[in-house]
């Protein structure tokens, strides 16, 4: 048996594992690179190894540096099934679309502003490669096992988002651990990840390789940014990733103010994705830790605005009120029309509640910039700029290894660091090899592992 690190190895994004054995080729994890241009080229080039022709996948979580490659190998005629948790399942059913449908919305811009080197640039799928897809998608329970060929495989949870899992595969007595992204031990909507069976090789994923998470309450610090922007009589825009984060900002502000910290003002949903996914997050609950109740509570107060009509109305509304909007570092979506009507307004606050990526708006409007680029002007920052910090749904470096503790893994586990920079993945193993008596590795990008089968 082998493994091929075809993706998050010495980066973040892009995961892919291509797992062999004589007679059996399964591709774990199926993602697209994100960032930088060189890692983007990677999607373009020709498919490694023939993944187009594995007998199945199966991903970790919906995430598209996970999962939004999928579409691609269908474009390159695979037809087998890709296995995930129902959760996954849903989430993908709204997210690969989507993906589809902005490539395809990107491709045109750039031929009809003649700004690409191609003469006809080409999303690298469109939303109708897509959807036919989603027909390869099987839902699979956490717990419950199944095999693909002579390789046996069981999902357990790993927090993080909806659906996310740990996938653990076995082949004649070697055991291999897949951590996906793991989740945090007190993340307000998720579950925490439970812990790891013994495994004889683990790839673990090293986001926070580097970092810690501040020790700070995010509910005291979200009630002070709402409660100082409702008194100045302004308004609050919160860009936000769909899934998972926007959830999570409406349930604390449905909550504090129920509770009464903060005054009840409108608070607008407007992101149809993100509404989608809050219906899915609804439907499959007890995955997460809101209520039926909860869910309910936050549909009733939170206005969700589909149409763009709708989305204009929201202009019209009279200050203070509460803006939740694609995208979460304001680089895209419908947030940016609402900071042309209230970025230049001292009363109000664009609220940034995730990571801001180097180059992006968000990560300029952080670092202080006066002016930013829209639509082809420059408009003056005069609102509020701030952070709330403590919502990552990644666990750092500590809570993983406090995760590890608590797992039956073996003091000889041989574990390969991946999903990380270089310089999250050194300083993970630094610490790993500090803490634990593991032998741990840093995955090389196309490495292979030969296992030895007992």
């Amino acid at each position: 048996m082998r493994l091929t690190f075809l993706g998050a190895s010495e980066t973040v994004t892009g995961s892919k594992y291509l797992l062999e054995t004589e007679t059996t080729r399964v591709l774990i994890d199926c993602g697209l690179f994100q960032g930088y241009k060189w890692l983007r080229e990677r999607n373009w080039q020709p498919l490694p190894l023939g993944i187009n022709e594995v007998d199945a996948v199966v991903l970790t979580h919906a995430h598209l540096d996970h999962s939004g490659f999928v579409p691609v190998l269908y474009e390159h005629g695979f037809r087998g099934p890709v296995y995930t948790h129902y959760g996954t399942v849903g989430l993908c059913q709204i997210l690969w679309p989507d993906s589809g449908r902005i490539q395809e919305e990107d491709a045109k811009f750039l031929i009809k502003h003649k700004l690409s080197k191609h003469k006809n640039p080409r999303p690298l799928y469109d939303e109708a490669t897509a959807e036919a897809a989603l027909k390869l998608l099987h839902g699979i329970g956490f717990d419950k096992p199944f095999r693909i060929g002579d390789i046996d495989f069981t999902l357990q949870p790993a927090g993080h988002i909806l659906g996310a899992a740990s996938v653990i595969a076995e082949h004649e007595g070697v055991r291999i651990g897949f951590s996906g992204d793991v989740g945090r031990p007190d993340d307000i909507l998720m579950k925490p990840p439970r812990p790891l069976p013994a495994v004889d090789y683990l790839l673990l994923e090293s986001t926070y390789g580097d970092r810690r998470h501040p020790e700070t309450d995010p509910w005291a610090e979200f009630a002070e940014v709402v409660n100082e922007t409702a008194a100045a009589g302004g308004v609050l825009m919160i860009p936000s990733f769909a899934v998972g984060r926007a959830q999570l900002l409406q349930h604390m502000l449905v909550t504090m103010m129920a509770d009464g910290r903060i005054p009840r003002l409108p608070i607008f949903l407007d992101s149809p994705m993100a509404i989608s996914v809050s219906d899915v997050y609804s439907e499959q609950h007890e995955y997460h830790r809101l209520t039926q109740a909860q869910c309910d509570a936050a549909e009733r107060a939170v206005i969700y605005t589909h149409s763009v009509d709708e989305s204009k109305a929201i202009a019209h509304q009279g200050a203070p009120h509460i803006i939740i909007a694609g995208s979460g570092m304001a680089t895209g979506g419908r947030i940016l029309h609402h900071f042309k009507h209230w970025l230049t307004d001292h009363r109000s606050t664009v609220l940034f509640s995730g990571h801001q990526a180097g180059g992006t708006r968000g990560a300029k409007m952080v670092q202080g910039n006066e002016r930013i680029k829209l639509h082809g002007e420059w408009l003056p920052v005069k609102a509020k700029i701030r952070q709330l910090e403590g919502l990552s749904g990644h666990a750092d470096y500590t809570e993983i290894g406090d995760w590890l503790k608590q797992s039956a893994l073996p003091s000889n586990t041989k574990v390969f660091l991946v999903h990380g920079e270089p310089d999250s993945l050194e300083a993970m193993s630094d610490y790993l090899k500090q803490t634990t008596s593991y032998d741990v590795h840093v995955a090389a990008y196309r490495q292979v592992l030969h296992f030895n089968q007992g």
